[in-house]
């Protein structure tokens, strides 16, 4: 990192380095089908694996006592580059605003924040698996002293973490808030499974959580909103999959009068 001038003041070439403190092992091993906020999928799992020498049980003491904490994570994924206007999808990925009044992830320094829910602090003397890993993560066989156990995140797998910070609600929560073009949460679609895709499930290990995994993120319509207006979409019915945990799901939407159902036709092993 440059020093800052004796005065005090700081530089504008400052660089600082950012070192990342862990890699989250994540339901979604893609971008396409990842929430676009956090909480929209409250059945998502991931694992936080703390690294070394962050992954010090001390370093995670009281912890336990919270049940929602703020991650901060870089946007690994993302171009290098940025532009000062973005085209958010609740505005349709048409209409334009600054990108400092959007939550894009093609931004400056490609930081990322995501509100989620603390299950478990799984600790132990040494770099161990955790016991429920998250299937078809690239992390599923990573070892740690510190592994948190997270649910309604909207981070890819194997996203770099950077940092942890406890949520207070009496400090953050502020229903009263003015949230602009985005005043509240976005429309579910209907969400239904073909008899083949209701049979991948019954066969699948873990059918009912996947189910419901499925269900709410398919609610949200993970489809690019530059996929042409609804208008043009009219009686359309275009094939998509999305990866998710240690499946590819194969589904369909159909746009009528207004109305979009989203039908699952195939769940297949990945």
């Amino acid at each position: 990192m440059t020093p800052a001038p004796r005065h005090g003041s700081p530089s504008p070439d400052d660089t600082l380095t950012l070192e990342a403190i862990g890699h989250v092992a994540s339901d979604y091993p893609d971008k396409f089908g990842v929430p676009r906020q956090p909480g929209l999928a409250p059945s998502a799992r991931a694992i936080l694996y703390l690294a070394r020498p962050f992954d010090d049980p001390l370093a995670v003491e009281g912890l336990e006592t919270m049940s929602h904490l703020w991650l901060t994570f870089l946007f690994d994924r993302s171009p290098l580059t940025w532009k000062p206007r973005v085209r958010p999808p609740r505005l349709g990925g048409n209409r334009r605003v600054g990108v400092f009044a959007s939550r894009s992830t093609h931004r400056p320094n490609r930081l990322g924040q995501s509100l989620v829910e603390l299950v478990e602090v799984e600790c132990s003397p040494r770099p161990s698996r955790a016991r429920s890993p998250i299937a078809g993560s690239r992390l599923a066989g990573h070892e740690s002293r510190v592994k948190l156990h997270l649910r309604g995140h909207d981070l890819c797998d194997a996203t770099p973490i950077l940092d942890i910070k406890p949520y207070l609600p009496w400090a953050e929560s502020r229903p009263d808030a003015d949230a602009g073009f985005a005043p509240a949460s976005p429309p579910r679609c209907r969400v239904v499974f073909d008899a083949a895709a209701g049979e991948a499930l019954r066969r699948h290990a873990d059918g009912q959580s996947l189910a419901r995994l499925i269900e709410e993120v398919l609610a949200q319509d993970p489809r690019p909103a530059y996929h042409g207006s609804a208008t043009a979409r009219q009686g359309a019915s275009r094939p998509y999959g999305v990866l998710l945990r240690d499946v590819n799901v194969r589904f369909l939407v159909d746009e009528r009068d207004g109305d979009t159902e989203i039908r699952v036709a195939a769940i297949e092993p990945r």
